[in-house]
Formats: C-alpha cells, structure tokens, sequence
C-alpha cells in the first residue's frame, strides 16, 4: 500500500470538503431517535492558577457555558483544597437541580464526583445521579444503550445512529472519563450526519466502576466485539485522552477500522504521567522501576504526594484503572501502554489532534507518532494553538473546531 504525504492541516478549520457517498446504516443498528444536542461553547478561561485544577474548569465549561461559569466564579476563592472543591460543587448542584437546571447540576456533580476517592461513600451514588442527569439532558431514548459481551464482562455502548448517515464512527474515552459526558459531543456529530456507536471499555466507566474490570492494553479485542455486535464494517475510530493510545493499538489489528483518529495524540502514557514528576524524578523512578526496587518506590511516591492533591488523586486513579495494590505496580501497567510495538502495522488513513499547551502530551509525542506510522495509508496532523482557544488537552476550549477537523478529514478520507 503507497504511503501519503503528511497532511497538515493547520488552517482547515470548519472548511467544506467534499461529501463521502452515503453509507448504508447497518440493520442490526437499533433506530432509537436523535439526541438534543446542547451548544458547545467556545473560549478558554484562567480562573485558578493550579494548571490541573484550571483545566477540571474548562474541561466543563465548554458544555455548561457561560451560566455555568457563573455558579463557578464567586466561589473560586474557596477551591483551594480538595475537601471544599468536592464539598462545594456538591452544593452547587444540588442548588442548580433545584432550579431544573439539570445540565449544569451533572457537571456540578461531576466536577465533585472526578476529584473523590473510591474509600469516599459519596461517590458512587454521586455518579450514578450525574449519569441519569447526562442521559435524560440529552433526550437520547434509553434504548440507545445495549451492552455488549466481551470476556464475560457487559460492555455499555450507546447508539447515535443518524437518518441518513455520512459515515460510521466508533468513540471511546481513556483514562478518566464517563461515555455519557461525551453525549453533547456525539449529538453533535449526529446532527452533522455521522452515526455514532460510543463504548466503555475494561477500566473505563461503568466497565470498572461496576465490573472492577481493569483495563487492557490489547484494546483491538473490546473494539472487536463492538464492531461484530452491531455488525459494522468500514468504520473511523475515535479514541479520546488515553483512547488516543488505545485506538492507535486497535487500528493495527482491526481491518474493519479504515480511518483512526487519536483525539489527542497520545503515544506513550507513562510518559505523560511523567511530565509533573519533579526534576530528576522521572529517572528516579524509570531507575526504580528498572532494577525492580518497588518498596522504595511506593514509599518515596507515598512522600511525593502527601499534600499534593492532584498527584494523590492521579496515583490513585492510576491503581484504579489498571487494577493495581501499589504505585509501583501502576507504574508498571502505565509502561505497556505506547504504540512503539504497534504503529507499524497501522495501514489505515490516520488524524493526529495535538494541543500546543497539552500539559498532560509533551508535543513531540505527535513527531513521534508520526515517524512510527512507517506503513499508514495517510497521516493528517492538526496542531492547535491558544489563539483558537484550543492549545489545551483534547482541544478543550474550543470542542467545535475539533469537531470540525475531524468530521471534514473523515469525509475527505472516506470520498
């Protein structure tokens, strides 16, 4: 197969491409209606000076909006520990669900949900609540929802077929997301004319949270059970955060994948957790971890993120997903998941998303991907910067532009 010149696509925007032929939707898709799609608000905003902290803010605002920023900013003041960030959007869900403001009461939730530990009683009930909120806001009918057997876990995945479908596209999250937080995202695609299949995975969402499945870097075999469960051939792979990583992997090993979009770029996620380690940190641990002193490494990591919330919170999440007893053992996981052992089977049309100021994806993980895509069928890169409000990770700032990258490379790829 002849390999294409690198695409850049700086510039495109919302540009008009010419259309795909229309695909058949698949019979075995339930027709289930189309969802509300709530506006995707454009804008990045410095509201606290922690980079992480900031961030949890306008990962939500581009959904919640301006009426959303307005419950945030008297009380931003008092976000200076974790105990009164969680206490406090609590409350102010609580007070916008009072008002039947149900959107803005699950990102309130939500916001207070992300930071709470598993040992905290309050979040499991606190996410099952945000979730029904998600789903009902986005007038998505129930049905949409099936689960899908895999390994004898029940993987849920949600239907966005739309009337007369431009292409089929297959999503998933990564690292620490919840699928129905993406639902505005996939109405939108839906309105755009694109069916939608969106799925959890082991060690996302309900998979872990109710299955205490771990995640697995093999993700070809979730993504095939999906793709054989609602018959789908032909289709663009979407992987979001992490997924940028797990939809490279699966790309290689799924031929019914024809198009892989990594929504951001993410080919080496022990080197993301890497980038807050301090100074010389990070070949502390590589050195650790290579002569397999582990009890060292779980006590210094233990001193490291005493009084650091989000480092707590990071490790923690870590051991979660990848169902691990001790940093260390995290820290292992972490390492199997790149696509240096990969990429070079990958022989499709390929979309890298990179943000200019990601501070979880050092930007030169986008040349790296790059030069080990050695067989795809095309490479398109999109680098996004802070004068379009969306140098952030996965583009959060301006969602619409992404959006827009992504459907119009879709059906430039697919004509």
């Amino acid at each position: 197969m002849k390999r294409r010149d690198v695409i850049s696509l700086l510039g495109i925007g919302a540009a008009a491409l010419s259309l795909a032929a229309r695909a058949q939707l698949p019979a075995s898709l339930p027709q289930v209606g189309v969802a509300t799609a709530t506006p995707l608000y454009v804008g990045w905003y410095d509201l606290l000076p922690d980079v992480s902290l900031n961030f949890q803010l306008n990962r939500w605002a581009c959904y919640g909006g301006p009426d959303w920023l307005a419950d945030v900013r008297p009380v931003l003041v008092s976000l200076n520990t974790y105990d009164s960030w969680r206490d406090t959007f609590v409350q102010l869900g609580e007070t916008a669900f009072v008002q039947g403001r149900k959107l803005h009461a699950a990102l309130h939730f939500r916001c207070a949900e992300f930071f709470m530990l598993e040992s905290d009683p309050r979040k499991e009930p606190l996410r099952k609540r945000l979730i029904g909120l998600f789903v009902e806001t986005s007038g998505i009918a129930p049905s949409a929802r099936r689960e899908v057997a895999f390994d004898g876990l029940r993987l849920p995945a949600w239907s966005f077929p739309a009337p007369r479908p431009r292409g089929m596209m297959v999503i998933f999250g990564g690292f620490d997301s919840y699928i129905e937080e993406f639902f505005p995202i996939l109405a939108v695609l839906q309105q755009k004319g694109f069916s939608v299949i969106a799925f959890e995975g082991p060690g996302q969402g309900a998979v872990i949270e109710e299955q205490n499945a771990p995640m697995i870097p093999d993700w070809h075999r979730p993504v095939a059970a999906v793709l054989d469960a609602f018959n789908l051939n032909d289709v663009t792979l979407i992987g979001i955060s992490l997924g940028g990583c797990l939809a490279i992997r699966a790309a290689a090993h799924e031929p019914r994948v024809r198009r892989v979009v990594a929504f951001d770029v993410m080919s080496d996620f022990f080197e993301c957790m890497m980038k807050t380690a301090p100074g010389a940190g990070v070949s502390v641990i590589r050195g650790l971890l290579a002569t397999g002193a582990d009890a060292l490494l779980d006590r210094l990591i233990g001193r490291y993120s005493r009084g650091k919330p989000v480092a707590e919170w990071g490790i923690a999440q870590a051991c979660h997903v990848f169902g691990s007893e001790r940093p260390s053992q995290a820290f292992r996981a972490a390492q199997t998941y790149h696509t240096r052992d990969v990429s070079g089977n990958v022989r499709q049309d390929v979309l890298l998303l990179a943000g200019s100021q990601d501070h979880y994806v050092p930007l030169p993980q986008l040349s790296d991907q790059i030069t080990l895509l050695s067989k795809a069928r095309s490479i398109s890169a999109r680098v996004f910067t802070r004068e379009e409000q969306a140098q952030a990770h996965c583009q959060i700032g301006n969602m619409p532009l992404a959006i827009d990258t992504i459907c119009n490379w879709t059906l430039k790829m697919a004509g």
